[in-house]
């Protein structure tokens, strides 16, 4: 991972799928349609094709990153990307404000307390939580045997878990916050196992981020404004205005002071924290809503996933204008760099081409020659 220009990424492993292919999107010889799966139907599985995975070897001799077999298709992969952009529909709850992002997509069944069907997921050091579609919170200490609690949040009829943040208090005690669909954004002590925070909200909480001071928190979802919350209070701080739609993901800076939001109207914008007048920059996707949006550790990328087939990774200290683009085909179910910040992962959901996409940080070494 040398000799090549800081700030880069290039594609590492991976298998992957297309969904809803384009009618003409056929191999010439033996491809294999893709087939339609359930929990009901396993043993319809072993009639997909078996997939091998990609390496970055792989990538530079041609091979497709997602191991599409392009050459075996009636049509070629830049008239299948173009028709992706102009049929794909992006979900919108504001009309004209973008075309149809994805409605979250069923999860795995995994059983806590109960069987629970997963809608997010989080994981820092040795602690996982996962959240469920009826307001289920199921923890565990991957050091540990067994589950470490759980809970049902809420029985509000619409208690989907929407998004978990994990992180350390000021005194190190572990800690979580989970945004759901009842409108409530709760804070949970996991020295303690109990619930010390409650915060009500107007309409829907889609997602939530704990600025590195621990003093602020984004709160974003069902409506155009995004707001910045006290921490400790709940109390509004401020109330950020542009967005023309529902959002849906958000991330801080480890500055401190720069935060993103990413929302249904195709647009990431950013924002900081000493003028929130307006956003300082509008950064815009090319298919659907933006759905996950992460920096790096050390602040200088920032990484913003569409709803299918895009994600896009800028350059920070350009002030944002340095991008890099990676495109393939399929849903994107999750997006995280890695916490030395050297890698990118990108979960695609697809029924044939499904995988796991990694991306490399590419580094320029130099080196000034000795006189002796």
């Amino acid at each position: 991972m040398s000799q090549y220009q800081a700030g880069d990424f290039v594609e590492m492993e991976d298998e992957y799928d297309m969904n809803e292919p384009v009618d003409d999107m056929e191999e010439e010889e033996e491809y294999h349609e893709p087939v339609v799966r359930d929990s009901d139907a396993e043993e319809e599985d072993d009639q997909l094709p078996k997939l091998s995975d990609t390496t970055s070897a792989d990538l530079r001799s041609g091979k497709d990153i997602q191991g599409i077999p392009w050459e075996k298709m009636a049509i070629t992969r830049e008239t299948y990307r173009q028709a992706r952009l102009e049929q794909y529909k992006n979900y919108e709850n504001i009309p004209n404000s973008g075309e149809e992002a994805l409605a979250k997509h069923p999860g795995s069944l995994l059983e806590g307390f109960s069987h629970t069907q997963i809608s997010t997921m989080a994981v820092k050091d040795n602690f996982l939580v996962a959240g469920g579609f009826q307001g289920e919170l199921i923890c565990k200490h991957l050091d540990r045997k067994g589950i470490s609690f759980c809970c049902r949040t809420t029985f509000d009829e619409n208690a989907i878990t929407n998004a978990l943040e994990i992180f350390n208090t000021s005194s190190g005690a572990l800690h979580f916050i989970a945004s759901n669909n009842d409108c409530g954004v709760r804070e949970y002590d996991m020295e303690r196992y109990l619930m010390c925070k409650h915060f009500q909200f107007d309409w829907p909480v889609n997602h939530t981020s704990l600025s590195p001071d621990g003093k602020l928190v984004i709160i974003v979802g069902d409506d155009t404004d995004a707001l910045l919350i006290d921490s400790n209070s709940g109390k509004t701080v401020n109330t950020m205005k542009g967005h023309l739609d529902y959002s849906f993901a958000s991330a801080w800076s480890p500055d401190g002071r720069t935060f993103a939001t990413g929302n249904q109207d195709k647009t990431c914008r950013i924002w900081d924290a000493r003028n929130l007048s307006k956003s300082v920059h509008v950064l815009r996707g090319n298919l659907g809503a933006i759905r996950s949006i992460r920096y790096t550790s050390d602040g200088q990328f920032l990484s913003m996933a569409e709803a299918a087939d895009f994600v896009h990774v800028f350059d920070v200290k350009s002030d944002y204008n340095k991008r890099q683009e990676l495109d393939f085909f399929g849903e994107v179910s999750g997006m995280s760099f890695s916490p030395d910040t050297d890698t990118l992962y990108v979960g695609v959901s697809d029924r044939t081409y499904g995988s796991l996409l990694q991306f490399g940080r590419l580094y320029n070494h130099s080196y000034l020659d000795s006189l002796l």
